[in-house]
Order: C-alpha cells, then sequence, then structure tokens
C-alpha cells in the first residue's frame, strides 16, 4: 500500500521510519517532509494545507492512507476534504475531521467540552478584546500564578504562566490588544495554575474503541532546570515511572472513557491519535490540554518502544477493531533530547552544516527542522533540529548514551538540554 505522511518534523520522520518496518508498506512520500525523512521515503514539496494539490498527488500517486501528522491542517480539515471527493473516499486518513480538530484548534471549546461532559480539568474563564476590562476585574481577584493561553493554534508557545496582576495584566494585553500571537490570541482562556506534575498520554481511537499507547514526559521550557521560555518542546522519556497502574486506570475511567462518550454524545467525528496532556495532581488527573495529533518529541520517544507493526494498527483503525489489538511494548526506556539552533525559541540562523551525525551509533537520530543541500549536506531548517532518542534498561542508562551522542553532532550555535529526566531521577515531583 502507499502512504503518504503530511508534515515536515521529527514526528513525521518517527512515523516513516515506523511504518517503513512494515511488510505492507509498499512506497511512502511525506509532504513536504526534511532531510530525515528522505531517508525512509520520499518527499515530496507540498505545502500541508494545499489540499487541492495534496489531492491530486494523492490520486496521481495511488494513495491509500493520509498520516496526518501536522495539527494545521486538520484544524483546517484535510479529513473532510479527502471525504468531500467522491475518487477518495477511499482513502483511509488518520486524523478526525475539522469538528474533531477543534478539540486542539480552540482552547475555549475544549474546555467547554470538558466541562460539559465533567471531564476533571483546571477552572477557566474565556475573554476576548470586547470584554478586556471585564478580565482585567478578574484577574484582580484571582489566585496567583495563573495560567493566560491563546485560545488558537501557536506552534505550543501560546501559554504564559503570570506570578501577580502586573504580569498577568501586560501578558493579557499583549495577547488580546497587540495580537501577540495573531489570529490564535483573537481569545484568551485564563485558567487556574494546577500544581502537580504533567505527563503526556496517547490513544489511537474511532471514537468508540481505542488503543492506549506508551505515556512520556515532556520538557518545553529552554533552560536546565525547567526554566526561561517555552519552547515546541526540548525532550520526553517514556515510560514515566509516576504513572503506575492505579494512577493509569483513573485516567481511564475519568479521563479517556468520558472523552470518548463525549464524543459521541456531541456527535463529533473522531477518527485517528487523541494526545491528552495532563496534570497529576496528588494522586488524581486533570487535563490540561487535547492535541488531535502526536506529540513531538515524545513519538520520537514512544514509538521506538512500540513494536507491534504501526500499520496493522492503523488498518485495525479502519477495520474497527481495535478493541482486539494486543499492543506489544519494549519495556526499555526511552530518552529523547532536542538539539535546537541557537537563539531558539527567539530568532535564530538557518543553514548552518550539521556535522557528526556519522559519529553516532546505536541511537535514533530523528530530523525535526533539516535540508539538504546540493552537495547533500545535512543543513539546519528550523529551530529544533534534531531529536535524538536512546533505549536503556534504566533511565540513567538511556540518558547518558543520548547525552553521549548530543555531544557528537554539531553545528554552530546548537544547544541542547543535558538535564531531560533530571526532576524523575532524583523521584522529585515538580510543577511545569
Amino acid at each position: 500500500m502507499n502512504i503518504l505522511i503530511i508534515g515536515a518534523g521529527g514526528r513525521e520522520h518517527a512515523l516513516a521510519w515506523k511504518l517503513r518496518q512494515s511488510e505492507y508498506s509498499d512506497k511512502i512520500y511525506v509532504a513536504p517532509g526534511n532531510a530525515g525523512t528522505a531517508q525512509v521515503a520520499t518527499n515530496v514539496d507540498i505545502a500541508i494545507t494545499d489540499f487541492e494539490v495534496l489531492a491530486k498527488f494523492a490520486a496521481d500517486f495511488d494513495i491509500m492512507m493520509v498520516v496526518v501528522g501536522q495539527e494545521a491542517a486538520l484544524v483546517a480539515g484535510i479529513h473532510d476534504y479527502f471525504q468531500s471527493l467522491a475518487y477518495l473516499k477511499h482513502v483511509l486518513v488518520v486524523g478526525p475531521c475539522k469538528d474533531g480538530a477543534q478539540l486542539e484548534g480552540s482552547k475555549d471549546f475544549s474546555k467547554q467540552f470538558m466541562q460539559r461532559h465533567q471531564i476533571p480539568t483546571a477552572r477557566s474563564q474565556t475573554f476576548t478584546a470586547g470584554n478586556y476590562h471585564t478580565a482585567l476585574e478578574y484577574l484582580r481577584t484571582h489566585p496567583y500564578p495563573v495560567v493566560l493561553k491563546a485560545d488558537g493554534l501557536a506552534a505550543g508557545k501560546g501559554v504564559i504562566i503570570a506570578q501577580n496582576f502586573t504580569e498577568a495584566s501586560q501578558e493579557l494585553d499583549a495577547m488580546l490588544n497587540q495580537h501577540r500571537f495573531g489570529a490564535a490570541s483573537q481569545k484568551v482562556v485564563v485558567e487556574e495554575f494546577l500544581v502537580g506534575i504533567e505527563l503526556s498520554v496517547f490513544i489511537l481511537t474511532d471514537s468508540k474503541e481505542y488503543v492506549l499507547l506508551p505515556e512520556a514526559k515532556d520538557y518545553k521550557r529552554i533552560g536546565e532546570g525547567d526554566t526561561g521560555l517555552n519552547t515546541g518542546g526540548m525532550g520526553a522519556v517514556s515510560p514515566v515511572p509516576f504513572a503506575d497502574a492505579a494512577f493509569m486506570q483513573k485516567v481511564k475511567e475519568r479521563i479517556i472513557e468520558p472523552t470518548l462518550k463525549g464524543l459521541q454524545a456531541d456527535n463529533i467525528s473522531y477518527f485517528g491519535f487523541l494526545f491528552i496532556g495532563l496534570m497529576k495532581v496528588g494522586d488524581d488527573p486533570y487535563v490540561i490540554e487535547y492535541n488531535v495529533r502526536l506529540g513531538d518529541p515524545e513519538t520520537e520517544a514512544i514509538l521506538p518502544r512500540i513494536q507491534t507493526d504501526l500499520f496493522e494498527l492503523f488498518r485495525a483503525l479502519h477495520d474497527g477493531e481495535l478493541g482486539k489489538v494486543q499492543l506489544d511494548i519494549d519495556p526499555r526506556t526511552a530518552a529523547t533530547m532536542m538539539l535546537v539552533a541557537g537563539g531558539y525559541p527567539e530568532a535564530y540562523e538557518k543553514g548552518q552544516v550539521i556535522s557528526g551525525l556519522e559519529n553516532v551509533y546505536d541511537i535514533y537520530a530523528f530530523h525535526s527542522g533539516t535540508a539538504l543541500n546540493n552537495d547533500n549536506e545535512v543543513l539546519t531548517n528550523g529551530g529544533r533540529v534534531l531529536a535524538l532518542t536512546a533505549l536503556g534498561d534504566t533511565l540513567e542508562e538511556a540518558l547518558t548514551q543520548v547525552n553521549a551522542a548530543a555531544r557528537q553532532v554539531t553545528w554552530s550555535g546548537r544547544y541542547y538540554r543535558s538535564d531531560i529526566g533530571f526532576d524523575l531521577k532524583s523521584g522529585e515531583k515538580k510543577s511545569f
């Protein structure tokens, strides 16, 4: 079967790498892809939201499965577009329809969904520029810290934790009135700050049945010790030591099952991955956010642990047989470290030659922001450049391996956090 993957990051490289292992995969294409996906698939230079051209490509190249990696395409309705064309109705699109994608496309929508279906989450209210002064009065009496979230897609950077009213009011003004995140912050969700520790839970679902994938914990802040600006993700580990069987049972009963019942009750079509960002508060799970695709860099940590054929999982999704799937998981720990361009997540340079990849052994190197030049050299082409993943019998072993590999891969300005998993090694539980 010919497969088209939509996206250009480390997540898409990992998906292409995993699908390439299946005997059922024939030709794999990635739109637009990067230097890493070119190693395991064929890149096609088509933008992720150019649905007309993507549809023509799918028809011309006999594509039978489309795996959507990036959320922007889903929120814009790529699943709906393919299903609207008679000659593409047979194509399996892994990713929800536009209505389901609103769980990520609008934080206000997802908050209302959670409240409507009694899914544990932080208390919140949503504001626009039209009721800006009401929002200020709300912030004056709100406990601190407080969380401000841009309603729409902001590449993982639209979340601000304000420590006091002065900071919160300045950030609110920047988001609503100064359009800090563009259209994404036309609405701002003001949310209670939960004290606990975060983790990411992933399922593959048709909104009725589901397969629970390995969980992960990612690290968003640019600085060591989880300090500094938010990023798209600086690293991840899987499994998560504090997500024991008792806690995960609560996640199933209080979060996953009510979410699926809510989708059915609201007649929301959902067919693909659902990423549930959780906060463990005491021993209880609370939903921070939904994402409608796999996470990045979490994908680079969980896919190397999944031993089941990914194609077979997608076939079970198509056939309505997810409830029959027995997932085989590597018991080892995966540690993923993101190597980023100097200056990220603010201004950074592209086009730096990457050296040392040939010196990395027994490590998965997933390309996130890379490109090839005319001399076939790998260049930096984004803020997050490479995701290195190591598997070890213990977390310490995996972290030692991935740190050693990171020292081998260099370019001008290269930066990474050497402390990924620092809080899990010590057993501490911190708020992130």
